[in-house]
């Protein structure tokens, strides 16, 4: 062999090694390129973002003179390949910059893969504690009121965030109605069962409307009860307004000794009054108590205070009836 053929081989060794190189380089070059397709796909297709959260409704489930107890429905969207953990619940319910009730919910819950959950944080605002801290507070007011609540979540990539929401609106500090007895109509006498309907005057003490739906009472006349019972009455009461109702009773005349006598005779027979009525309003149903303490009723009314001739009526029949019992007739 020449030694003009050495180079040569030599030469054709170092390209085919150059060769290997760029084949090799190509090569690591597509599988980069295959994994980056790959890994953009696959965060296309399972790719994680972050949760959304919104206040669905506040409800007012239970409402009355001591208390009222709020249900905040949050719907929490969360749109990851894996469950996150609800960390904590903290919120806050002010009115006109004033706190009236704080808190911290731990642990809340976990709102499923690619899923959505309404989760419920119940509340008690106690009408006392508002009353004792902010003394422009009266009972039977509306007050404005802002929710802040602010959602904890750890999130895979993100770590822990925090959701924070608002909502306002009305709540009220609700006061029981003023009721009073007007007068008794007799419309069957008996010494043994006597039939009568009691005229009642209730007065709305709230800056709100009131609906009535039914009422439960129990009535005593000079300490003596004379009946109770529960029935369906419709009536409304507009805000601080007045509405006049009806109720039936029957009772035993016998059982008030000189009591009802002295209501004939127009001086006047003690009374009280107790009982619940039903009723709707813009903030849902209430049972609200009725009472009366120390109040005066009469069958007669005199002509200048306006009576009328059922109450003339009325007493010619009791009075007829007390003379027959005194003769035993």
């Amino acid at each position: 062999m020449s030694s003009s053929d050495k180079p040569e081989l030599v030469e054709r060794d170092v390209k085919d090694k150059v060769d290997d190189k760029e084949d090799n380089s190509g090569f690591i070059d597509k599988v980069k390129g295959f994994i980056h397709d790959i890994g953009e796909k696959i965060e296309e297709t399972i790719g994680f973002g972050k949760p959304t959260a919104d206040v669905a409704e506040i409800h007012l489930p239970c409402i009355n003179l001591e208390k009222a107890e709020i249900v905040v429905d949050v719907l929490i969207k969360n749109p990851n390949p894996v469950p996150i953990p609800l960390v904590d619940i903290d919120y806050l319910i002010e009115s006109d910059g004033r706190k009236l009730l704080s808190g911290l919910i731990p642990d809340a819950g976990t709102i499923h893969a690619h899923g959505e959950e309404t989760v419920k944080i119940p509340v008690t605002l106690i009408y006392d504690d508002i009353k004792s801290t902010y003394d422009d507070i009266k009972p039977g007011s509306i007050i404005p009121y802002r929710l802040k609540v602010d959602l904890i979540v750890d999130v895979p990539v993100f770590g822990r965030l925090t959701l924070p929401l608002e909502k306002t609106g009305e709540i009220p500090i609700p006061y029981k109605p003023d009721i009073d007895m007007e007068k008794i109509h007799f419309e069957r006498f008996s010494w043994e069962e006597t039939i009568a309907v009691l005229h009642l005057k209730l007065e709305n003490m709230n800056d709100f409307d009131l609906g009535l739906n039914a009422l439960d009472y129990e009535v005593w006349l000079s300490e003596v009860s004379i009946g109770s019972a529960e029935l369906e009455k419709s009536a409304k009461i507009g805000k601080n307004g007045i509405s006049y109702i009806e109720i039936p009773i029957s009772f035993r005349p016998k059982d008030f000794g000189s009591a009802l006598w002295d209501m004939i005779r127009g001086k006047g027979t003690g009374y009280s009054m107790k009982g619940h009525i039903n009723v709707d309003t813009p903030f849902g149903a209430m049972k609200l108590p009725i009472s009366k303490e120390g109040g005066t009723t009469r069958l007669k009314k005199n002509r200048e205070d306006g009576g009328d001739d059922d109450d003339d009526d009325d007493e010619k029949k009791v009075r007829g009836m007390f003379e027959c019992k005194s003769k035993l007739c």
